[in-house]
């Protein structure tokens, strides 16, 4: 989670953190850290009446817990947060996966949610709870729907390991489409939903490729100059890939993102993934 507060014509940033050995580095970074665990809530207390404007982006919970589509991470930070005086603005990050399989289809942000995972249905359970304490508390809450984040500088932020590797893709009649955001980008629209983002308002944060999946790893092959990855019938990909991957390939869609260029007035520095593998 990240806060900030206007201080005299300012901007002061704060970060919570479970982990004593990142509060040097965010310290060194300029952000005054604060320590607390979203699994923990009774570390929680300091949160409310801290900041003006709240950027959520822990994930839920892992598998195993008792209620299996709750993110109990989010609902202790908004009763933290009810403690005193609301911020103004919050905003979360959710996942594109919250739409399920749409066929391929171009999706808005009016397509009805249709989660297909327990990870999909926790995000889901957030977005509503954030979007009811924003009704409640008159917060202006906005939901970022993020797909697959990417980032040459970062580890693991490419698909070159993967490739490395040789893990296969579907054949190109089984392939499903994919959907991705720079996490530059990503982290400009945050900035744009915490100054621009209507109350209650819903917004695809992807960049305008159209790609299916198998075809993403194909390009990003090419640019960095390894093999392509064998292809593979959906029929036998059961047998040769990991069920995360193979929960991926079982959905399909085109993330329409129209409105985060209209209402927030983001301008996409990597408009397709070519442009950001580069």
């Amino acid at each position: 989670m990240r806060v900030a507060r206007a201080l005299q014509g300012r901007v002061r940033l704060l970060a919570l953190t479970s982990s004593p050995a990142r509060v040097a580095q965010l310290r060194a970074a300029g952000v005054t850290p604060l320590t607390g665990d979203l699994d923990r809530p009774e570390t929680l207390s300091r949160l409310s009446g801290l900041a003006d404007r709240i950027v959520h982006l822990a994930p839920p919970p892992g598998e195993g817990q008792f209620q299996w589509w709750r993110d109990l991470r989010t609902a202790a930070l908004l009763k933290a947060l009810g403690r005193r005086s609301a911020p103004g603005t919050v905003i979360y990050a959710s996942t594109s996966g919250v739409y399920g399989d749409c066929g391929g289809e171009r999706v808005a942000e009016s397509r009805p949610a249709s989660p297909r995972t327990p990870r999909a249905e926790r995000r889901l359970d957030a977005e509503r709870a954030i979007r009811h304490y924003g009704r409640t508390a008159r917060v202006r809450a906005s939901i970022l729907r993020v797909p697959g984040i990417y980032a040459p500088d970062r580890e693991g932020g490419t698909p070159r390991e993967r490739l490395r590797k040789g893990t296969p893709v579907l054949e190109a009649r089984d392939d499903v489409y994919t959907n991705h955001i720079h996490a530059d980008d990503l982290a400009r629209a945050v900035i744009a939903a915490l100054w621009r983002g209507q109350p209650q308002r819903v917004y695809n944060a992807s960049d305008d490729t159209e790609l299916k999946m198998g075809d993403y790893f194909d390009l990003a092959a090419d640019i960095y100059g390894l093999p392509r990855p064998p292809r593979v019938p959906r029929a036998t990909a059961q047998d040769e890939l990991p069920l995360i991957l193979l929960g991926f390939m079982g959905e399909s869609r085109r993330l329409d993102n129209r409105r985060l260029k209209r209402e927030l007035k983001l301008v996409l520095r990597y408009p397709t993934v070519e442009s950001g593998l580069l």
